[in-house]
């Protein structure tokens, strides 16, 4: 299995945007959907957005669908989510990782990158 290393977070005032990365170790992500999850306090992690290989298709979660931007960089072993206008709503922990063809995840969830969204 891999590892997976999120940075990006922070805090941030309603309205800003981040720029999350992932870089992938131990493995290639290139054959595997890559996606974007967040866990909030109290609540359960909620898958965001995904990127099946090669990029051509992209999933997004009603919550983050038309101020997100998923993409990958297989090259660097990398995937990004870029998202604007945050809200308060957006305060939680983002996670990267990847599932297989077979249904395999890409490696063990991170510690993920905490985003906090407020004045």
């Amino acid at each position: 299995q891999g590892q997976l290393v999120e940075s990006g977070g922070g805090l941030v005032q309603p309205g800003g945007s981040l720029r999350l990365s992932c870089v992938a170790s131990g493995g290639n992500i290139r054959a595997f959907t890559m996606g974007w999850y967040r866990q909030a306090p109290g609540k359960q992690r909620e898958q965001l957005a995904t990127i099946t290989p090669g990029g051509r298709m992209t999933y997004y979660a009603d919550s983050v669908k038309g101020r997100s931007t998923i993409s990958r960089d297989d090259a660097e072993n990398s995937v990004y989510l870029q998202m604007n206008s945050l809200n308060s709503e957006d305060t939680a922990v983002y996670y990267c990782n990847g599932k297989s063809l077979y249904g395999a995840d890409f490696g063990p969830w991170g510690q993920g990158t905490q985003v906090t969204v407020s004045p």
